[in-house]
């Protein structure tokens, strides 16, 4: 029998500097094929094998960690907003 998989939530933190507004930091050209190449990138490179992930770029400021935390979850583990994403 399969053991049920459970999902958890990771965090990297860093910070960036600079003397830019905040909206022109990020590149606004990403294309999903470089956020697949990052994602699998951290997955071989701190994960064992056998271990899924699914990341999300954005900045959140520290009192709002837990909602963007469920709204990740509710991203990847609602099958509705992974057809309509």
């Amino acid at each position: 029998m399969e053991e049920e998989k459970k999902a958890y939530p990771f965090a990297l933190v860093g910070f960036f500097v600079s003397e830019k507004e905040i909206e022109d930091v990020f590149r606004r050209d990403v294309t999903p094929e470089e956020l697949e190449n990052l994602q699998q990138l951290l997955k071989d490179t701190i994960f064992e094998k056998d271990v899924d992930i699914a990341i999300a770029p954005f900045v959140v400021p520290p009192d709002q960690v837990n909602d963007a935390l469920n709204q990740l979850a509710e991203v990847v583990f609602n099958p509705e907003n992974k057809e309509d994403a």
